[in-house]
């Protein structure tokens, strides 16, 4: 396998281990091995700084050093010069609030992840049309449980949908049940001045909350 389809099949993996990305707004170059080290001992190994964050393109820099087994890219990417800035920094993974059709189109052209934002089934046959790889359904708090249920009726057989935005590990069930690949999880995984110790304790809160239904 060529190194563009690197990518592609390292995300198809770590998706079928533990489909939950970790988002990591706020994050410091300086603490970004240690909390990468928190995640990747729980098990996570899908992780996005997003653009937002002090200098995130150092965080993701960092983090693909030290982590070359997980997948590490940014969010909040906004602009096609934001997606070539990411790869620049080693980034593998692109994920958006919105569907814009450019920033889809580069990130598939520079052989990156895309995952972008949508909420109505009009933006997410255009993401897809553009090539995204999956869709982040954004802000989750606007939908439910009824409307994976609903897009994934109409969307392409297998298509990724992870539910962004108000996830805890005692509320993904539900979603879960209604088709949902993953989620996002932001501010209850990670936020700024948690340490490394409380961020390890919650992410395998969250790994035994994925993975228990599917063990009984």
């Amino acid at each position: 396998m060529t190194p563009a389809h690197a990518p592609h099949r390292r995300y198809a993996e770590l998706k079928a281990r533990l489909p939950l990305i970790a988002i990591l707004r706020g994050l410091r170059p300086s603490e970004a091995v240690d909390i990468g080290q928190a995640l990747h001992d729980a098990g996570f190994s899908l992780w996005e700084v997003p653009l937002n964050s002090p200098d995130p393109l150092a965080s993701i820099a960092a983090l693909r050093a030290a982590f070359p087994d997980a997948l590490v890219g940014a969010g909040t990417v906004l602009t096609p010069a934001q997606v070539r800035d990411v790869h620049a920094a080693g980034g593998q993974l692109v994920v958006s609030p919105n569907a814009d059709p450019a920033v889809i189109a580069e990130t598939v052209a520079l052989g990156m992840i895309s995952l972008p934002g949508i909420l109505t089934p009009t933006e997410a046959f255009t993401a897809l049309a553009h090539g995204a790889h999956g869709l982040k359904l954004f802000p989750a708090e606007l939908a439910s449980p009824a409307v994976v249920k609903a897009l994934l009726a109409v969307l392409p057989r297998g298509c990724d949908l992870f539910p962004v935005g108000g996830i805890s590990a005692g509320t993904m069930e539900p979603w879960v049940a209604a088709g949902a690949t993953g989620f996002g999880i932001g501010s209850s995984l990670y936020k700024p001045g948690k340490s490394a110790q409380a961020v390890r304790a919650d992410a395998l809160a969250f790994a035994r909350a994925w993975k228990a239904p599917r063990a009984a």
